[in-house]
């Protein structure tokens, strides 16, 4: 990684500015460029999508003497380490940047952030027909969320979504973008591990039905011709499909965080599934009902299997 040990240290500078526009959605469209905010993220897209990386821009220490004179040092161990990982891309540009420009760029950097390319970012539908992308002992399960809006939920399903071992994440029909920085940093790096696709409804369900994936909607009403069952139901095996059985795949589609999702996309699902209560909440968050489901469905699948 070519390296300028030059610091930028004026906070409105051009390329100050640039950065910080990565903010917003349009300059991030605009530019074709993304930020990757904080040490875990950053560290983890060096590791798993180098090829993304365009700039890393390391928060120096400067009240270290090497600063007044040597080669700069960045703030603490573990930035150093990731920017010794980071020496091996060959284009990727390290820079150096004082604390009042790493402020005006990001507030949530702690000590670095990284530039990314979008495009090659999010995956094609056609990752799911290559057998060799399967990978592990797992099912050939996908997580797939519909009109998700927050930011912070977003990232969180991705996060369970890669620790589940979904083979990837479908964002269904004006999801929240996945290059919004607080998306990436909520993922705490899964974003860079687990393939993200967008497409909308009716390319979903067509990519679904196309791959022979069996749809199970979490949802807790159900609708008058498709009634929902218990997820205890499910773990019982009582005539609901399970990951991998008769050898089909599954997607499992979760609804809006404040309207769930519509009756006649309920109506396009093979099975809806539902969460027990056990107490007096009336339902949990999205990203509690993708933990639970997600992991019920991973681990059933691999105990049938020993």
């Amino acid at each position: 990684m070519p390296f300028d040990d030059t610091l930028l240290d004026n906070p409105r500078a051009q390329r100050v500015h640039r950065l910080a526009e990565l903010q917003d959605r349009r300059a991030r469209q605009r530019h074709g460029r993304f930020l990757i905010e904080g040490p875990q993220s950053v560290r983890e897209a060096v590791r798993w999508r180098p090829d993304l990386l365009t700039d890393l821009y390391i928060q120096a220490d400067e009240s270290s003497p090497a600063a007044q004179g040597g080669h700069r040092r960045p703030l603490n161990e573990t930035v150093g380490a990731i920017m010794e990982q980071a020496r091996e891309l060959p284009d990727c540009y390290g820079h150096f940047v004082s604390a009042r420009v790493m402020r005006a760029i990001s507030g949530n950097a702690q000590g670095i952030l990284a530039q990314a390319r979008t495009d090659g970012f999010l995956a094609q539908p056609t990752h799911l027909s290559d057998p060799l992308s399967l990978t592990g002992e797992g099912p050939d399960l996908v997580a797939a969320f519909w009109q998700i809006r927050d930011p912070g939920n977003a990232g969180t399903v991705i996060r369970t979504a890669d620790a589940a071992g979904c083979r990837a994440v479908i964002l269904v029909d004006q999801c929240v973008e996945p290059t919004n920085p607080k998306v990436i940093r909520s993922t705490a790096g899964s974003a860079f591990h687990i393939p993200l696709m967008t497409m909308d409804t009716d390319d979903f369900l067509a990519l679904c039905r196309r791959q022979g994936r069996i749809m199970v909607a979490a949802d807790v009403y159900g609708t008058p011709d498709k009634p929902v069952r218990s997820l205890t139901e499910w773990m019982a095996g009582a005539a609901l499909a399970k990951p991998d059985s008769a050898g089909q795949p599954m997607a499992l589609l979760f609804g809006n965080e404040a309207r769930g999702l519509p009756n006649d996309l309920l109506q396009s699902m093979d099975q809806i599934v539902r969460i027990p209560i056990y107490g007096r909440a009336e339902s949990l968050n999205l990203a509690t009902s993708a933990a639970v489901l997600l992991y019920a469905m991973a681990m059933s699948s691999r105990i049938e299997r020993m």
